[in-house]
């Protein structure tokens, strides 16, 4: 056996090598589970859900909605996830936003996160980016207190990263495990702390409950992510869901705070219609080009005449104006007298062939 040898800081070579040994090893184990994610499971995962954030006591503090749909960023198809929470706590209105570009490995491709909360006399905003540009993560923080604003930048290899969930690829991967009714067992996730620094996050089952959803009491599966940072302290959120994937309830240990799912979803919100991946995702994605490509063509030529938007707004300021019975009868007769401005028709005929 090879001896190790003491760097004079109390650590060896040979427990640095083991460290690394053993992350790299976490990594391969969760790309592997990451990548081995079926389109049709992603398929099922496409739906928006609603729940209304309460107190210990039940009171009603705010609401929190997540969407997910098929997008396309960059000409490339991808997942949209939005998550939207607000409310009020301590008389405060708070809130927090995701919005997150997930490949089908759901692979962070881009997402940004806005928190703010409104104070007595100041407010505090934290808006935060992340994007992926020339294999690496790019990251760009702006805090706003009061009229103070702080701007920190950072970036990270995206080799680093290998296996990095945020809190918006979190969101729809536990939509997976509860769909699954299985938790990867020592799979250990990439995060990012508050201060950029890279820390790891885990899932566990909390098994099968009963739970009541408005006049229904429902079988849920729990699944816990905890995570661990240097710096900060650790943070647990136990999360239940139905069979589906609909999320019932998720609470922070610690926090007084539970996000409830207090109605059913409507049969047809929980029914799908079963698409091909490839090809829905590729149409949606072409049909979003063409639609920038038709909007960027029509405001060029608008903004190549602009008599268009004067002679519309004259139009309109004049039916406004007279208020007609018969419109088209006054269009007629409006536009007739630019008949007169036309160029003159070509003297030239084309003789059939």
């Amino acid at each position: 056996m090879e001896a190790s040898t003491d760097d004079g800081t109390g650590a060896t070579a040979g427990g640095e090598e083991a460290k690394c040994s053993e992350e790299v090893k976490a990594a391969e184990e969760t790309s592997t589970f990451l990548s081995a994610i079926e389109p049709a499971e992603l398929q099922k995962c496409v739906f928006p859900e609603s729940l209304v954030t309460v107190s210990e006591s039940g009171g009603h503090l705010g609401d929190f909605r997540v969407t997910v749909e098929f997008s396309c960023r960059l000409q490339q198809p991808c997942m949209l996830l939005r998550a939207q929470s607000q409310g009020v706590i301590d008389g405060h209105p708070c809130g927090t936003s995701v919005t997150a570009y997930l490949s089908a490995e759901l692979e962070v491709l881009e997402e940004q996160h806005h928190e703010y909360i409104k104070l007595e006399g100041h407010n505090v905003d934290k808006r935060c980016r992340m994007v992926q540009c020339d294999g690496e993560m790019v990251i760009d923080k702006v805090t706003t207190v009061a009229e103070e604003k702080t701007k920190e930048s950072m970036s990270y290899p995206m080799s680093v990263l290998r296996g990095l969930v945020t809190e918006g690829s979190s969101l729809l991967l536990m939509r997976l495990m509860a769909q699954r009714k299985k938790v990867p067992e020592n799979v250990t996730f990439i995060s990012l702390d508050q201060k950029f620094g890279i820390s790891h996050s885990t899932y566990s089952e909390l098994g099968v409950k009963q739970l009541e959803v408005g006049e229904e009491v429902l079988e849920v599966f729990g699944v816990q992510r905890t995570v661990t940072s240097v710096e900060d302290s650790m943070a647990t959120w136990q999360c239940y869901f139905l069979n589906d994937g609909h999320l019932v309830s998720r609470a922070q240990l610690g926090s007084p705070v539970t996000m409830k799912l207090l109605h059913l979803p409507s049969k047809t919100e929980r029914e799908k219609i079963p698409l091909e991946w490839d090809k829905d995702m590729q149409t949606h994605c072409d049909f979003l080009d063409r639609k920038e490509e038709l909007h960027a063509d029509r405001a060029s030529y608008l903004k190549e005449h602009p008599e268009v938007r004067a002679l519309l707004s004259d139009f309109l300021a004049f039916l406004l104006l007279r208020k007609p019975d018969d419109v088209f009868q006054s269009a007629r007769e409006y536009f007739r007298t630019f008949a007169s401005r036309r160029p003159p028709e070509s003297n030239v005929k084309v003789q059939p062939s």
